[in-house]
């Protein structure tokens, strides 16, 4: 079941950011993910009442939840749909696998768990592929805002991860805590749509719907839940290998839907920071589907 869910996870990570790629420039990222969270959560909300798992959550959990929900479903999103108007979508992806790294990095602020000597070799070896991928080293380069963005968003995402740990140790069960942290979500992404002075409407763009119906549904609700999962049982260390794996479906995507176009400084950069990760954290034998330690 944990093989199922992580590579179920890598398959619709790696295509959801082609379908970011499609709702870019129709709409505003703010209404595009308002949209598809606002689905998600009233499509995770039914399933637990008509399941009968839908629980009542203390107030003083939503402490957790309302910054989990900001991280996770729409201050990380805002980043990395901003981040698609300057760059390929298989080069975000990439960029978003950082989020093994910063797994470690917060998993050390949050929890005192201090990283060792392959997290640091591991950093500083993707540190140098994103040297390679923005071009400061003279060759390559892509947008130096674009990867802002996306490291941006990739830090959020990861500090939602570590929140997420702190709402399910404080009584909610993982359903509900995604449901809440979604609602959450859509509640930050309109208020500040209609603070400032726009529209909530989306599009009737077939290709834009159907990329809402993907990510709201397999993108959001499944994908969410079975990532989330694999954290509170295997780690959010080795959760993140799913990032390793998915930006390899989106990078082919992006070269056989997009007409992306590699460097030489943009090809060692990618490389550099897949590395960096599997330096991190694959076995030292071969690289496996993590499973959870047995007692």
């Amino acid at each position: 079941m944990l093989a199922l869910l992580f590579f179920g996870v890598v398959l619709i990570w790696g295509t959801t950011w082609f379908a970011i790629h499609v709702q870019v420039g129709v709409t505003t990222p703010q209404t595009a993910i308002f949209w598809r969270f606002f689905l998600a959560s009233l499509l995770m909300g039914a399933w637990l009442f008509l399941s009968g798992r839908l629980r009542r959550v203390p107030l003083r959990v939503h402490g957790w939840l309302a910054p989990m929900g900001a991280c996770l479903f729409s201050c990380n999103f805002l980043a990395i749909y901003g981040s698609e108007t300057y760059l390929a979508s298989g080069t975000v992806s990439v960029i978003f696998s950082l989020a093994t790294l910063f797994n470690t990095l917060n998993q050390w602020l949050f929890f005192g768990h201090r990283p060792g000597l392959r997290s640091v070799l591991g950093g500083g070896i993707a540190i140098m592929g994103i040297a390679f991928l923005t071009g400061l080293t003279g060759v390559g380069g892509i947008s130096p805002i674009g990867t802002l963005l996306a490291l941006t968003g990739t830090f959020l995402f990861s500090c939602g991860n570590m929140l997420s740990r702190r709402a399910v140790a404080s009584g909610v069960d993982l359903p509900n805590a995604v449901f809440r942290g979604m609602v959450w979500g859509s509640l930050f992404l309109a208020v500040r749509l209609l603070a400032g002075g726009s529209s909530l409407a989306g599009s009737t763009d077939p290709a834009w719907i159907g990329a809402l119906l993907y990510l709201a549904v397999p993108g959001s609700v499944v994908a969410f839940l079975a990532y989330l999962h694999l954290v509170h049982r295997i780690g959010a260390d080795r959760a993140a290998y799913t990032t390793i794996l998915s930006p390899v479906v989106a990078l082919l995507i992006s070269v056989v839907c997009e007409g992306t176009r590699w460097t030489s400084g943009m090809t060692t950069g990618v490389v550099l920071i897949l590395l960096g990760n599997l330096v991190t954290f694959a076995p030292l034998r071969r690289l496996r589907v993590p499973m959870p330690a047995r007692s």
